[in-house]
């Protein structure tokens, strides 16, 4: 009985939002006369890319266990709040939620001061260095965080066995052990946290300079420092970075990596910034032509 009580309130709930949200909303054209306010259930099923038999199944409790993703497609497309995704995570699917608990949401907040940066590389991570949110410029910077999956998206992860991120740094030796310190550092506040453990684990097994430097016990506080950078996009740059505490969330720090204005370095970075906008209206200027190709008449 509780278990029905539960897929109603989902099925309430997932109705009440897409009752909230109109087509234009969510860049969707208005078709025709509407019998019901805000989405049908095929255009969140489009917008989150699940088929219609899948959401509606969803819809009225007949889904057993979602996928973490397939809820995040959902609570994107459907635009919820932190709490109201935290909400839909827990009245569809209670292990999801268990599974996501290490990855907590970005205040939209901070996401909005992340894309401000335009000439600045800016990410938020947690205190295992997973990497929780980015702007254009650290993606173009880094890789691009988007095609990574959840797990592989952590700056010491990347720093070890991410090829093309590896040889960014110029002192890979030196910047790589400092990386170590951070982590152990940081491991003092919660060392049964299940993703730390689940990533020092990988690194131990597959890189022998982690297993060697994390057994070394060395320490240090994540604060602020310079780095230098061969990339191979925007050449040589000397880049200062700090880190600073998120104010809604204390297990969440800002990383902003800044160049002395009117230096190599500096102009870099604007070099770079341009080229990432450059890139990405390309590749929205190629997704719309693919689009309108194929509703061509036939």
């Amino acid at each position: 009985m509780g278990k029905r009580g539960g897929d109603s309130e989902l099925g309430d709930f997932l109705r009440a939002r897409r009752s909230a949200i109109t087509p234009e909303n969510v860049g969707l054209a208005a078709a025709g006369r509407r019998r019901v306010p805000g989405l049908r259930r095929e255009e969140v099923a489009q917008l989150a890319s699940v088929s219609t038999d899948y959401y509606t199944r969803l819809e009225q409790g007949r889904v057993p266990g979602a996928s973490a993703s397939t809820l995040e497609a959902i609570a994107h497309a459907l635009q919820l709040s932190p709490d109201q995704t935290t909400y839909l995570f827990t009245l569809a699917n209670k292990e999801a939620v268990t599974k996501t608990a290490g990855v907590p949401l970005v205040h939209p907040h901070t996401q909005r001061m992340l894309d401000n940066l335009v000439d600045t590389p800016a990410l938020v991570m947690d205190r295992t260095m997973a990497i929780l949110a980015w702007n254009s410029l650290a993606a173009a910077f880094y890789t691009d965080f988007a095609a990574l999956s959840r797990n592989e998206r952590n700056l010491l992860r990347l720093t070890f066995l991410d090829p093309d991120v590896r040889k960014l740094y110029v002192d890979w030796e030196s910047d790589a052990r400092a990386g170590v310190a951070f982590l152990r550092m940081d491991a003092a506040q919660s060392p049964t946290d299940p993703a730390l453990q689940a990533l020092v684990g990988e690194l131990s097994v597959r890189d022998e300079n982690f297993r060697q430097w994390w057994a070394s016990h060395d320490v240090a506080h994540k604060t602020f420092g310079t780095k230098r950078y061969r990339h191979p996009v925007a050449g040589d740059l000397t880049v200062d970075w700090q880190i600073l505490s998120c104010a809604d969330n204390a297990d969440q720090f800002l990383l902003i990596m800044t160049a002395e204005p009117g230096t190599p370095s500096h102009q870099g970075l604007r070099f770079l910034a341009s080229w990432a906008m450059t890139q990405h209206d390309a590749a929205v200027g190629h997704d719309s032509l693919d689009r309108g190709q194929g509703l061509q008449p036939r």
